[in-house]
């Protein structure tokens, strides 16, 4: 059995748009390895993003298959689904997605929630993971309260405070400045380093795809290695 955190077989995606269909994935095999940071690159609408939410179970492939941690997506129901994003995927998007009501300890602590742990033990673990990346003094702020690089920090604290085996972002420094966004990515790296957590990021800056283990090109449907694509 292979030891693949996450693997694409045949992944296809089509879209209908009037009396057209839109082939947008056109048969994604991907293998991600046990602590890999791998980037995917790729022009704008090229299914980059389609691509991801698939890996992660937030939308359903027109064909083909999704195994994660061994099991396959598509044999699962919503239930069952959820259950499996939630034990082995953390997501990290451009904008962070925190809940507006919440505090950043609160936020951050809701994927442990969400598993049924104590509130006071998922509270401690939120505020050890805070202060991680540098918002220890910041856990009673809401995110109306925060800065943008401070949000997104809470974001990816948020993705890894359940040690997933794998985090998938979405252009996540997209939405910050080159100051913030390359302290946020530096600290995806480091924990990516520590925690042992594979690592797969959607971006179109191409600095960001440098820092990462392999670049994968999504080009008419298909993923290639970035030195066998066509100009």
């Amino acid at each position: 059995m292979s030891d693949d955190v996450l693997v694409c077989r045949s992944i296809v995606r089509r879209f209908k748009e009037g009396v057209s269909t839109l082939e947008v994935l056109s048969g994604v095999d991907l293998q991600v390895r046990p602590a890999e940071r791998l980037a995917i690159i790729g022009a704008s609408g090229s299914g980059k993003t389609t691509l991801l939410q698939i890996m992660g179970g937030l939308d359903d492939p027109s064909s083909g298959e999704v195994l994660v941690g061994g099991k396959s997506m598509a044999k699962t129901n919503e239930k069952e689904k959820g259950l499996l994003r939630n034990r082995y995927i953390g997501f990290v998007y451009q904008f962070h997605h925190l809940l507006p009501e919440f505090s950043a300890q609160e936020n951050v602590a809701m994927p442990l929630l969400i598993r049924r742990v104590a509130k006071d033990q998922a509270l401690e673990q939120a505020e050890k993971l805070l202060s991680r990346v540098g918002l220890g003094q910041r856990l009673d702020h809401k995110p109306g309260e925060l800065s943008g690089g401070e949000r997104q920090r809470a974001a990816v604290a948020r993705a890894l405070i359940t040690q997933p085996q794998l985090v998938l972002a979405d252009e996540p420094t997209g939405n910050l400045d080159a100051g913030n966004g390359a302290h946020v990515l530096n600290l995806m790296l480091e924990l990516n380093r520590e925690l042992k957590t594979s690592l797969v990021v959607v971006t179109h800056d191409h600095s960001i795809a440098g820092q990462m283990d392999r670049v994968l090109v999504l080009q008419d449907g298909r993923l290639e290695p970035q030195g066998n694509i066509s100009s």
